[in-house]
């Protein structure tokens, strides 16, 4: 499945003993619900060079700008851990396997095919948790998290995310780790962020509301050589769960995945894709997507933006037209919930037409003009 999004809003000093980088801050702003966010700051950039230091920048109280000039690889760094599991979706050799976790698999999949022992990374399972008022940046395609994801919760605010690359969290074993959490946060922007090999969510807004939320020219691939369909198509993708999410989601890349593509749901405003929740989806390209819309089980309500004028009064513009090839029906008339966006920072968005190729080109890490 290939999904270009044109917009979403639910409903973004010195290394250690080396010079100092090139790189010393934020390109740009961010647009939609997260406009305003300023993460670090004009502050001294930061350089770590080892996995602990960089733990310790994203954490602490102060105000950072953290420029990542290296792979930082975290397997093995925590050790393994083995537990018992189960194969819910499958026993051939491309499906995913699920961790015991929290009893899941007794409690959730009492029929699944029992898997004995399943060792995996410890590391991968929880990510780094980002303290406030941070930007985490990265120095041309070189700034990659291995092993690990990144946490923004509890209250967490003001971040950046900006020209990283996150990979390779036990992707053969749900339960294994998600890339990016935010839970509980507002104003976070996630820009030019790659996700490749992730065991489960690729980015997830937990249950609690994440206020004020842009994520752009970003890179979901969820192509790999284990998924819940047994395909090479990556089920687990994208979740918005939270109580009240305000999310901006534009010109980003979805690219081989089979579901959650965002899957939305509780009170979240969506401008651009998915299912759930108030969504406004325009300006988008589905190629080849079987179904863009989960109809047996969409309970929100969703306007697909095929009338220009029908985003005038709450939007201040007109609506953008989605383009659809090799697909199948993603076509909803909802405009009640359009009132919702009056008054908020809403994203440009642009013609359908022009969005492949400037997504392609542009969408994640290593393809920021600096």
């Amino acid at each position: 499945m290939l999904v270009y999004t044109g917009f979403a809003a639910s409903a973004t000093a010195l290394m250690a003993g080396v010079a100092s980088a090139a790189v010393t801050g934020v390109t740009g702003k961010p647009e939609g619900f997260a406009s305003g966010t300023t993460g670090g700051g004009d502050t001294a950039a930061v350089y770590p060079s080892t996995t602990d230091e960089l733990v310790s920048y994203l954490g602490d109280s102060s105000p950072r700008v953290i420029v990542l000039t290296k792979t930082f690889d975290f397997t093995g760094t925590e050790g393994t851990t083995t537990s018992s599991g189960c194969s819910p979706w499958g026993t051939g050799a491309a499906c995913q396997q699920a961790i015991n976790k929290d009893d899941w698999c007794t409690n959730y999949q009492p029929d699944a095919p029992t898997v004995s022992s399943i060792t995996y990374d410890a590391a991968g399972t929880l990510g780094i948790t980002v303290a406030s008022d941070k930007s985490i940046v990265g120095d041309g395609s070189k700034g990659i998290i291995k092993g690990k994801g990144l946490r923004i919760v509890n209250g967490a605010t003001n971040v950046i995310l900006q020209n990283i690359q996150i990979s390779d969290l036990n992707p053969h074993y749900v339960w294994g780790g998600d890339a990016i959490t935010l839970d509980g946060t507002d104003n976070v922007w996630i820009d030019h962020v790659t996700t490749s090999n992730i065991a489960r969510q690729h980015i997830v807004l937990g249950t609690d509301a994440c206020g004020n939320v842009t994520i752009s020219n970003s890179y979901i691939d969820g192509s790999g050589d284990y998924s819940a369909t047994c395909d090479g198509h990556q089920y687990w993708a994208l979740y918005m769960d939270g109580s009240e999410d305000r999310v901006s989601f534009k010109n980003n890349y979805i690219y081989q995945t089979s579901g959650r593509a965002p899957k939305v749901q509780t009170n979240t405003l969506l401008h651009a894709i998915g299912e759930g929740g108030y969504v406004l989806a325009e300006g988008n390209v589905f190629e080849n997507v079987k179904a863009p819309l989960e109809a047996s089980s969409f309970k929100g309500e969703l306007f697909t933006a095929d009338s220009g004028s029908a985003c005038s009064s709450a939007l201040g513009r007109s609506c953008e037209a989605n383009s659809l090839s090799g697909s199948g029906t993603f076509s909803e008339s909802n405009t009640d919930f359009l009132s919702k966006f009056s008054g908020a920072s809403v994203a440009t968005a642009g013609p359908a037409s022009e969005i492949k190729s400037y997504v392609t080109s542009n969408a994640g890490i290593g393809k920021l003009a600096q």
